[in-house]
């Protein structure tokens, strides 16, 4: 294939090294009141108004957080990256890394070469567009991080190989205190996705 880049990676200005602070550590912390007892059974009711209205993303998210075991919960990355907001993010880190690498290619010695990638940690927000609503209720905004490596050949083509990580806290709104009482436990949301572009 012919020589790789190995100096510091295309494409990271602008990401951060780490993702998100870790969920808060107020688990246990408050008494159970008797309204932390109705604010769970309204929880359980909603996972299932979700589900019967289709929202199944929402409804697990929603069911995982109620069950309190803070495991963390793996979504579709495949089905996220779809979304046109996060598409189009991804989309404009990859281009910014094809044109990172032809800029180095052109200033080596003109052979096929190969060349780290990363984004660091950037964000997301999904914005509220038929077919995003589900996804909205379990990450309204999360995230992302692209690693992989451009390889541009001789002939000047360039082509990304990559892989979309996706981290967030869930941020159970309304029903945070459940975790703060111990009824329920907040949790880390991760999924990752392989593509080649």
């Amino acid at each position: 294939m012919g020589q790789t880049e190995v100096t510091s990676p295309i494409g990271w200005d602008g990401g951060r090294a780490d993702a998100d602070a870790p969920l808060a550590n107020r688990f246990a912390e408050r008494a159970v009141r008797p309204y932390d007892l109705l604010l769970r059974a309204y929880g359980q009711a909603l996972a299932g108004a979700r589900a019967a209205l289709g929202l199944r993303r929402a409804a697990g998210a929603l069911r995982h957080y109620l069950c309190g075991t803070g495991a963390p919960y793996r979504v579709d990355a495949d089905a996220l990256l779809a979304l046109p907001a996060v598409r189009s993010a991804a989309d404009a880190q990859l281009d910014r890394w094809r044109a990172e690498a032809l800029e180095r290619w052109r200033d080596g010695p003109g052979t096929a070469a190969a060349y780290p990638a990363d984004s660091g940690w950037r964000e997301v927000t999904l914005s509220r567009t038929w077919g995003s609503a589900d996804w909205r209720r379990v990450l309204p905004a999360f995230a992302y991080r692209l690693t992989g490596t451009v390889r541009v050949a001789a002939d000047g083509t360039a082509t990304a190989d990559y892989r979309f990580a996706v981290l967030a806290c869930w941020d159970a709104g309304r029903l945070a205190r459940l975790h703060d009482v111990g009824l329920a436990k907040g949790f880390t949301v991760t999924g990752e996705a392989f593509g080649h572009a």
